[in-house]
């Protein structure tokens, strides 16, 4: 990767003529990129699609980044991808697709309750036990509105059932603690009681609370295709991605009357700005209530 990412700063430093604040900056920004595929498990720029993409950016608003920062970010990846298909280095530019920065000044995807009822509903209650597996992990990320990346590292002793939540290690090493609906805590039982021991039976002392059929644990992408088979099966032509049931989450507890700081906490944001986007989903709320308190409503 540090070879392209080099070939890049080289032709914008001789060919573009930018600035050295410019070129640094472009050169910060896209080794978080780096950073981020490497932990996905992808080591080479091609490898790298639109979804992957977004959810980089998405990663940067979940932690606190101001929009204008984001749309460098993006600024600077449509640029080096550019760069990478023009040179004939990749066989296609992921960016293409992709929106202008003003994308980050707009609402993330979020499904209808009817949707998401839908996407719950797909992989049987009493099916077998990848079955019982697949509907606990989309239950809870739609209860608790996880990261993906939590979800996975989520272990047997971060859940408290006789409290009714579970603990949460964020990104920076940051722990907070969310509620789980006690309809979701029964689904969790019945997963660990019923077909999580045939899931570690090749390791059987896996701490992991989600485990592969060989017993592993799971990844950011075995999620995501989850997520997608669900969403596929029950007929949802939107853009799925892995915060799409973490942006649902967010929205439908705000439609429903819940405090905005309350909802930044279970998110963990770090700003609140960051949790202020879900204030403009719900237009319907907003028109009711100025219906409702406005003298001339």
């Amino acid at each position: 990767m540090d070879t392209f990412l080099r070939y890049f700063i080289q032709f914008m430093t001789v060919e573009r003529g930018l600035s050295k604040n410019t070129i640094a900056a472009y050169g910060s920004d896209l080794a978080a990129l780096a950073g981020f595929l490497k932990q996905n498990k992808i080591s080479r720029w091609q490898d790298a699609d639109r979804e992957i993409l977004l959810d980089f950016l998405d990663f940067l608003r979940d932690n606190g980044m101001e929009t204008t920062s984001i749309a460098r970010h993006l600024t600077a990846i449509k640029m080096f991808y550019r760069y990478l298909a023009g040179e004939k280095l990749i066989d296609s530019d992921p960016t293409l697709l992709m929106d202008s920065p003003k994308l980050w000044r707009v609402l993330p995807d979020y499904l209808s309750l009817a949707e998401v009822d839908a996407i719950l509903n797909i992989f049987p209650a009493n099916g077998e036990a990848l079955d019982l597996r697949n509907r606990a992990i989309l239950h809870l990320l739609y209860a608790s509105g996880l990261r993906v990346s939590e979800l996975t590292g989520l272990t047997l002793e971060n859940v408290s059932f006789e409290n009714s939540l579970i603990r949460v290690h964020g990104k920076g090493a940051k722990e907070r603690i969310v509620p789980v609906a006690s309809a979701v805590l029964t689904l969790l039982r019945k997963y660990i009681l019923n077909a999580r021991g045939e899931l570690t039976r090749f390791i059987p002392e896996s701490p992991y609370l989600f485990v592969s059929h060989r017993s592993k644990k799971l990844n950011r992408e075995r999620i995501w295709a989850i997520i997608k088979d669900a969403a596929f099966q029950a007929g949802i032509a939107k853009n799925i991605h892995p915060h799409t049931l973490r942006h649902s989450f967010a929205s439908h507890l705000l439609a429903n009357g819940a405090d905005l700081r309350a909802i930044q906490e279970m998110l963990g944001h770090a700003d609140i700005g960051t949790t202020e986007i879900y204030t403009h989903v719900d237009r319907g709320r907003l028109a009711a209530v100025h219906r409702k308190f406005h003298p001339r409503g």
